[in-house]
C-alpha cells in the first residue's frame, strides 16, 4: 500500500477554509486562488472573510468576562471595520487614517480607541472631533495638548510600561520601555495626577503592552505578572489621588493557535490566567476588579490570509542552492510571522526540495522566504502562495515605487476587491511636478 502523501496545507497557519481541489489548486473560502490571480493579477493578498469573523468569535467566546478590541494596525480596511464591528468587537486606531477607515466601517466612535505614541495636536484634534471613546496619553506633552484641545468631558487612558522581567533582558529593555510612562519612580502615578488637574479629562484606567520575547508574549507568567504589578499600580494611584480606575488595558500579542493546536498558551488558558491574577491582584490589594480590555490582532487576522506571486524565474547556485524569483518582494511581504510556501496552481509532480523564495528588488536580504519547500519542477508561470501574510498588509511599503498590491476577500466562494492595486497613475497623482506637467 502506498504511504499517504504529507499533509500539504498546515492546518495552523493556512486559513481555515482553504483546502485543495482535484486539479491541486488551492482554494480558499470556496475560491480556486489561481481565479483570484488571474482576475487581479499578483502580488495580491487574499483574506478570507469566514476565517476572520470564526476567529473574532472565538476570542469573544474564550474571553467572555474581558471586552475585545481589534487593533487596526494588524489589518484593516472599510470591510474588515465592519466585520470587526459586527462581531461584537471595538477599535484600536494609531493614525487618522485608521480612524477614518475605522468609521468608514461603521465602527461607533464610542468604541473607538486612539492609541498611537508621538500623537500630534492636530490628531489629537481629529479624535476629539469625532467622539472617539478612550484616547491613551502617552506622555505630559499629549496631556497638555489634550486639555488645550477637549470641550467635553474626555476619558482616557495613562499608557504605562509594566516593568516586568524578561529572560535576558533588563526590566526597562526593549521596544515597549521607550513609550508611555514607567511604573519605577512612581512616573505613571504622577502622570494619573496631571491628567486629574484638568477636570475636564477623565482618566478611567491604565494600558500596557506586554514586553515581547520573540514574536508574541505568550508566556502565561508573564501575564499574571503584568496584572499583578498593574493592580498595583492602580491601588497606588488611588492612595496617592483617591480615585478608583475602571479599566485595565493589556494589549495585544495574543496567542495564534487554537484549543486544540499545540503551542505555549491558547485563548481558554490566557482568560484563566487573566481571571486568576485579577482575583489574586484584587484581593491583595483590596481593589474592585476593573474591566479587563485585549487587544488581539494576529490571533483574528494573522492566519486568515494568504499572499499570492507568480514565479518569474528559477535559478540553481553552482552550490546548488535554488532561488526561486516571484513578482512580489519583501516591501510587500516584510514577513515576521510563521509562513508556509506552496505551489497553488496544480498538483506536485515531483518530490520537494528546499528553496529560497526571493523578490524583485535589487537589495542584499532580499527573501520572501529561506530554506522553504517546493516541488523540484517549480517553473516560471506557477503560482505559490504564502500563508500567514495578513498582518503584514498594513506594512507593506512602496520601495522602488512599486505599487502596493490589492486586498482581494473570498467568502462563501465570493470574491470581492477590498483594496485595489496602487497605480503608477496614484504614484505620479502625489508627485507635484508631474502633475504639474499633465503627467
Amino acid at each position: 500500500m502506498a504511504k499517504a502523501a504529507p499533509r500539504r496545507l498546515d492546518p495552523t497557519i493556512w486559513p481555515a477554509t482553504a483546502s485543495c481541489d482535484k486539479e491541486g489548486r488551492i482554494c480558499v473560502g470556496g475560491v480556486p486562488l489561481t481565479d483570484v490571480a488571474d482576475e487581479f493579477d499578483t502580488p495580491a493578498y487574499v483574506i478570507d472573510e469566514a476565517d476572520f469573523r470564526q476567529r473574532a468569535r472565538r476570542c469573544r467566546r474564550a474571553l467572555r468576562d474581558v471586552e475585545v478590541v481589534y487593533p487596526g494596525k494588524s489589518l484593516l480596511a472599510t470591510a474588515v471595520a465592519r466585520w470587526a464591528r459586527e462581531e461584537g468587537l471595538g477599535l484600536d486606531v494609531t493614525s487618522p487614517g485608521e480612524l477614518a477607515v475605522g468609521l468608514a466601517g461603521g465602527v461607533d466612535a464610542a468604541r473607538i480607541i486612539m492609541h498611537s505614541n508621538a500623537k500630534s495636536p492636530d490628531e489629537l484634534r481629529q479624535a476629539v472631533s469625532v467622539g472617539v471613546g478612550r484616547i491613551v496619553l502617552d506622555s505630559n506633552i499629549e496631556i497638555a495638548y489634550l486639555a488645550g484641545l477637549v470641550r467635553e468631558r474626555q476619558r482616557v487612558l495613562i499608557r504605562v510600561t509594566p516593568d516586568i522581567e524578561v529572560a535576558g533582558q533588563r526590566p526597562q529593555a526593549g521596544f515597549s520601555a521607550a513609550f508611555g510612562f514607567t511604573l519605577d519612580r512612581g512616573h505613571a502615578v504622577d502622570a494619573v495626577g496631571r491628567v486629574l488637574a484638568h477636570p475636564i479629562l477623565d482618566p478611567v484606567g491604565l494600558h500596557c503592552h506586554l514586553p515581547r520575547q520573540g514574536a508574541h508574549p505568550t508566556d502565561a507568567v508573564r501575564y499574571g505578572q503584568t496584572i499583578h504589578r498593574m493592580i498595583a499600580a492602580m491601588a497606588d494611584i488611588r492612595t496617592r489621588h483617591g480615585v478608583i480606575l475602571t479599566e485595565l488595558h493589556i494589549g495585544g500579542g495574543l496567542p495564534l493557535r487554537g484549543e486544540s493546536q499545540p503551542g505555549p498558551l491558547s485563548l481558554g488558558e490566557l482568560a484563566a490566567v487573566i481571571d486568576n491574577a485579577l482575583d489574586e491582584g484584587c484581593a491583595g490589594e483590596h481593589f474592585p476588579r476593573p474591566t479587563v480590555v485585549v487587544e488581539p490582532g494576529a490571533a483574528i487576522s494573522a492566519q486568515a490570509a494568504v499572499a499570492l506571486y507568480r514565479v518569474c524565474s528559477v535559478n540553481t547556485r553552482p552550490s546548488g542552492r535554488v532561488f526561486v524569483t516571484v513578482d512580489g518582494a519583501t516591501s510587500d511581504y516584510p514577513g515576521s510571522a510563521p509562513c508556509q510556501v506552496a505551489l497553488a496552481n496544480r498538483h506536485p509532480l515531483v518530490s520537494r526540495q528546499l528553496v529560497t523564495v526571493a523578490g524583485r528588488h535589487c537589495e542584499a536580504g532580499e527573501e520572501i522566504a529561506r530554506d522553504v519547500e517546493l516541488p523540484a519542477d517549480v517553473r516560471p508561470g506557477d503560482l505559490l502562495a504564502v500563508a500567514g501574510s495578513a498582518a503584514n498588509h498594513g506594512l507593506v511599503a512602496g520601495y522602488n515605487l512599486v505599487g502596493r498590491p490589492p486586498l482581494v476577500s473570498v467568502y462563501r466562494g465570493r470574491v470581492r476587491e477590498l483594496v485595489r492595486r496602487e497605480t503608477t497613475a496614484d504614484l505620479l497623482a502625489r508627485d507635484c511636478l508631474a502633475v504639474e506637467r499633465g503627467a
